[in-house]
C-alpha cells in the first residue's frame, strides 16, 4: 500500500503545471482512492515514502500535499464548487426512524419492538425495488410505502400517509451541524458554488424551504429528479452542469464511502468523508481555503 500511495505522489508531482487540469482529474482520483483505502485498513502502521529523501511520512503529509499540490494549480481557492450530500451529512432524522415508525404506528395496531422493526427496515431497503436500482421516482410513494409495510406488518394507508406526511416536516430533521449557515454564506462570498446531492424523492425541495434552508444551494440534484441514483455518476455530473463547473472543480461531501465518495471520484470529483476526513463544515471550508 505504502508504495501505491509513494506512486501516486510522484505522478502528482510529475510534468508542469500547464499539464494540471488533467493530471489532476485522473492522478487526484487515484491518490484519493488509495488513502481511503488505506484510511479502512485495520493496520496503523500504512505510510508513504518519499523516493528523494528517504525519509517516511503519514497519511496526513500525503493529503497536505495533495491540497499544497491543488493550490499550486488553483491560487488560495483550491474548489470552484463545494457538492454537499443531504441525509447524513447535511442533516438527519431528529429522532430514529425506527422508533417514529412504533410511536405513530402504535395507533395503528404495530406491536414489533424498535429493534424489530429497524432489522426489518434494513432488510427491506437493501432488496432491489422494481427490478431496478432507481428506488426514488417521482415522490416515492409506492417504494415508501412497501418499507413500511415491511417494516411494520402494517399495511394501513392513513398509517403511511401519516408517516410520509411527518417526514416532510421541519420537527422530523435536524441539522448536523448547527453553524451550517454561517459557513455555506462564507463560502458562497468567496466564489464557490454549493449544490445539494442526494438520493431522495421529491419531498427534498419543500424539506429544504420547511428547514429554511434552500437559500444556501445554487442548485439542488436529487436522484428522483435526475433519475439516476448515487454511486451514479450521472448525478454527480449533474450537479456540476447546474453549477457551470467542471468535475475536477468541484468537491464532494458525504457519509457514505461507497455513495459519496467513490461515485464522486468515479465521476471525477473531488470527494471528502464525512464523519471521517471531515466533521464540520467550518472545516470542508478551510480545506478549500475559505476563512470563516
Amino acid at each position: 500500500m505504502a508504495l501505491r500511495i509513494r506512486k501516486a505522489t510522484a505522478l502528482l508531482f510529475s510534468g508542469g503545471i500547464t499539464q494540471g487540469t488533467d493530471r489532476i482529474a485522473r492522478t487526484g482520483a487515484l491518490l484519493s482512492r488509495r488513502i481511503s483505502s488505506a484510511s479502512s485498513s485495520s493496520s496503523s502502521a500504512v505510510v508513504a515514502e518519499d523516493d528523494e529523501s528517504g525519509g517516511v511520512y503519514g497519511l496526513g503529509s500525503v493529503l497536505k500535499e495533495y491540497e499544497d499540490y491543488r493550490r499550486s494549480l488553483y491560487g488560495d481557492i483550491t474548489h470552484k464548487a463545494l457538492l454537499v450530500d443531504a441525509v447524513g451529512t447535511l442533516l438527519v432524522p431528529a429522532q430514529p426512524t425506527a422508533q417514529i415508525y412504533k410511536n405513530i404506528g402504535e395507533r395503528y395496531g404495530v406491536e414489533y419492538s424498535e429493534a424489530e422493526i429497524l432489522t426489518r427496515y434494513r432488510r427491506a431497503y437493501q432488496k432491489p425495488w422494481g427490478g431496478s436500482h432507481l428506488r426514488y421516482v417521482n415522490d416515492a410513494r409506492p417504494f415508501w410505502q412497501y418499507i413500511v409495510t415491511e417494516s411494520t406488518g402494517c399495511s394501513d394507508s392513513h398509517y403511511f400517509e401519516e408517516l410520509y406526511s411527518y417526514f416532510t416536516t421541519e420537527q422530523a430533521w435536524k441539522l448536523c451541524d448547527p453553524d451550517a449557515e454561517k459557513v455555506f454564506k462564507a463560502i458562497k462570498e468567496a466564489g464557490v458554488k454549493v449544490s445539494i446531492v442526494s438520493n431522495f424523492d421529491t419531498r427534498l425541495r419543500p424539506l429544504l424551504r420547511a428547514l429554511r434552508c434552500e437559500d444556501w444551494f445554487d442548485a439542488v440534484a436529487v436522484s428522483a429528479e435526475v433519475e439516476a441514483e448515487k454511486p451514479n455518476p450521472t448525478i454527480f455530473l449533474k450537479a456540476c452542469e447546474l453549477l457551470g463547473v467542471k468535475p475536477e472543480d468541484a468537491v464532494h461531501v458525504g457519509d457514505d464511502r461507497r455513495n459519496d465518495v467513490w461515485g464522486a471520484r468515479d465521476a471525477g470529483c473531488d470527494a471528502w468523508l464525512w464523519g471521517s476526513e471531515v466533521t464540520s463544515f467550518k472545516q470542508v471550508a478551510q480545506r478549500i481555503g475559505v476563512k470563516v
